[in-house]
């Protein structure tokens, strides 16, 4: 395929993930404003952090007048996973000049992985791929943008939209792109402990909760995978 194909490809397949994203982007937009942020600030942070997770806890943090060492460590735990993604799609982008894996890394999530893995791991000749990974990126870039102006402009208008329960759509997002990525034992081991760890510890303060469930999930999965590596390398040396 074209540039011109691979990339409106890529624009095709994120749409999906894409409409689970945008209530959530709405929802941040009010509860940016809710918390204290100027429509600049609340803007400012979509365009420059662009990490939705990441953004809904560093408000929650900052409205709870938390300090800054702690919404930048939670925030920067919570976005660990972003190296993990960078790790999985590195031998594919890894040719490529600095002007795209910058922007490529930046543009990277949760969304966009999802689409983009599969798009690589189609085993064809174009060299082009890295066109697809720039159209589902910046398509999903664009639309959080305008979720989050939206988000704004309902939160100086409207009032209490959180509660309208449109969070839901971004929870059955995430649900639909980390299911079927759990192929082996210690994925589902991991994600089990993550979950029960995250219910366990919902009471504690600052959202640590999330970061003991994560790093929780996180030693689990590591310790199953070098389990059963070890177990391989046994039957291998029989």
């Amino acid at each position: 395929m074209s540039r011109s194909q691979e990339f409106l490809h890529g624009c095709r397949d994120i749409l999906p993930l894409i409409l689970g994203a945008i209530p959530f982007g709405i929802i941040f937009g009010t509860l940016a404003v809710a918390a204290g942020l100027s429509p600049l600030q609340a803007m400012g942070m979509s365009a420059l952090v662009f990490a939705g997770s990441a953004q809904f806890i560093a408000i929650t943090l900052l409205g709870g007048g938390v300090g800054a060492a702690v919404v930048l460590l939670t925030t920067f735990v919570v976005n660990l996973r972003h190296a993990l993604y960078s790790a999985a799609l590195q031998p594919f982008v890894r040719h490529l000049p600095g002007r795209w894996r910058v922007p490529l890394a930046f543009w990277l999530t949760d969304e966009a992985f999802a689409v983009v893995q599969h798009r690589y791991a189609r085993d064809d000749a174009s060299p082009y791929k890295h066109w697809f990974f720039l159209g589902a990126a910046l398509t999903m870039y664009l639309s959080w943008q305008v979720s989050t102006l939206i988000g704004v402009i309902f939160g100086q208008a409207v009032p209490n939209v959180a509660a309208w329960g449109l969070d839901f759509a971004m929870i059955a997002t995430f649900i639909g792109i980390a299911v079927p990525m759990m192929r082996s034992c210690p994925q589902v081991a991991s994600a089990v402990v993550a979950g029960l760890v995250a219910l366990a510890t919902w009471s504690l303060p600052y959202k640590l909760g999330l970061l003991a469930a994560a790093l929780a999930g996180i030693v689990v999965g590591v310790w199953l995978e070098r389990r059963a590596e070890r177990a391989l390398a046994g039957e291998d040396r029989a």
